[in-house]
């Protein structure tokens, strides 16, 4: 599973699996950074691009990816969990920067029947910040009122790493992501998002296509590859002590969503079916006047030309699958469901 590791060893209850020994000569001459959440959809795609210009990653997750190896990815695997102040302080040690995606996340249908596990994310952040400086003033505090918990959940991660940076003196960057899309990320099992869904039901859908709510919700999509640009500039930004959008300001109604999936799949004339089910916030588009006037720049990818590359890569998944004969049922990738959260992953991490 990861083949440039030479061997493995359990410290506490953190899986470390080590770099080679050549990997330790070349690591004398780069720079380390850490990627908190690494094995997730967005964390993976960050560590790829932060290899592949040079650093030393080190990338901690509380699972493994399951559509990139190791080693496509980073140079260190930690399988642990970042809600233990250990894990962290081993994670970012002699680390220059530190990316923190991790996450208990999902989509609309996995959101809104876990709000209380989402509040735990806020614990990662805290575990991080700590890692190097302990203490936050009381009187740092912030009006909000977000829709939900979800929401609540990333104020406070926002407004705790801006106190952290005025009180210690270290940098922190931080961004709001709008629906962040791509290939190699969950496109079945509850937790995908609403286009690795829409690609999977246009593929699979025959008598028709199946949508929560009647259509007329509206979103902006950001695709994976503007996302990871749009980190790094903001990593690199000299005195951004703001957070910023990253989305595209190209907004579209879920039913002309649902017909541009279909349209790729060859279907479309299929009939949309309006279900009940998780909806979100009505409308939701990204303001990109503030990263332009920050960074003179903002995500280029239309929706026709990232869903296109979601869309191939989720088709090749799908007949990938129908060829090994571990689709049975096709019928199963035809709706969406409402996923409650396990701890598998976790349980498997728990000391024996």
């Amino acid at each position: 599973m990861w083949p440039q590791f030479q061997s493995s060893c359990q410290i506490n209850d953190v899986h470390w699996y080590p770099q080679s020994v050549e990997a330790q000569i070349m690591t004398q001459s780069r720079e380390r950074v850490a990627v908190a959440g690494g094995a997730g959809f967005i964390g993976s795609w960050m560590a790829k691009s932060l290899k592949a210009d040079g650093y030393f990653v080190v990338v901690a997750d509380w699972k493994e990816n399951e559509f990139m190896e190791a080693d496509e990815f980073c140079d260190e695997f930690m399988l642990c969990d970042l809600r233990q102040m250990s894990n962290c302080i081993k994670l970012t040690e002699g680390c220059c920067d530190v990316y923190n995606f991790a996450a208990d996340m999902g989509g609309m249908g996995f959101i809104q029947s876990n709000e209380s596990v989402t509040q735990l994310n806020t614990a990662f952040m805290i575990r991080l910040l700590d890692a190097n400086n302990p203490g936050l003033k009381e009187s740092d505090a912030w009006p909000a009122k977000p829709q939900d918990t979800y929401g609540l959940e990333k104020l406070c991660s926002e407004e705790l790493g801006f106190a952290y940076m005025r009180d210690f003196g270290f940098y922190f960057r931080t961004a709001r992501f709008h629906n962040v899309y791509g290939p190699r990320g969950t496109w079945k099992g509850g937790r995908e998002k609403a286009p690795a869904a829409f690609c999977r039901k246009a593929i699979c859908s025959e008598k028709d296509f199946e949508m929560w709510g009647d259509g007329g919700q509206t979103r902006s999509f950001v695709y994976i590859e503007d996302c990871i640009e749009g980190v790094r500039r903001i990593m690199d930004a000299k005195d951004l002590d703001v957070c910023v959008n990253l989305g595209s300001t190209e907004m579209v109604t879920m039913n002309d969503f649902a017909k541009l999936a279909l349209k790729m799949a060859g279907k479309p004339d299929l009939p949309i079916r309006h279900v009940q089910g998780p909806l979100g916030v009505r409308g939701r588009n990204s303001n990109n006047d503030l990263i332009l006037q920050k960074l003179n720049w903002e995500p280029a990818t239309s929706i026709a030309d990232g869903m296109r590359k979601t869309f191939d890569w989720i088709k090749g998944q799908i007949e990938g699958e129908m060829a090994t004969g571990q689709l049975e049922d096709i019928s199963q990738y035809c709706v969406s469901k409402v996923v409650q959260q396990t701890t598998e992953s976790l349980d498997k991490l728990a000391p024996k």
